[in-house]
């Protein structure tokens, strides 16, 4: 089910969750936890060491990647966006407000960045 032992995990508006995986991939789960696809096979994008992950409210799940240092989004439909691409040592946790925006856990920095980013795609 999980190869590279689970990380971080964040349930779906669905019911479902999704889980990051130590050194590879992003598996999104159903409610009954069959897996629905992983995001690195669905999207043909490389991770380098996925960390926090969460869901927004439109279903679009959100990655922090420790090595490349960037957060992207995966939308249902459609090719994966970088949300922040600078300015983040070791993106470990991310949360979505419903008003629209991103928090960060930078571990490298030892603090939360707050991006008002997801309400404007």
């Amino acid at each position: 089910m999980i190869n590279g032992g689970p990380r971080y995990i964040s349930p779906a508006p669905n019911g479902g969750f999704v889980v990051s995986e130590e050194c590879g991939d992003v598996k999104v789960f159903m409610s009954s936890h069959k897996l629905v696809c992983s995001l690195s096979n669905k999207y043909g994008h490389r991770f380098g060491n996925p960390a926090g992950v969460c869901v927004d409210a439109e279903g679009s799940v959100v990655v922090a990647d420790e090595q490349h240092r960037t957060v992207h989004l995966f939308p249902e439909s459609g090719a994966p966006i970088c949300l922040v691409s600078a300015g983040l040592r070791r993106p470990a946790g991310v949360a979505c407000s419903p008003f629209g925006h991103l928090y960060v856990a930078d571990t490298g920095e030892n603090c939360v960045k707050v991006f008002k980013t997801l309400k404007e795609r």
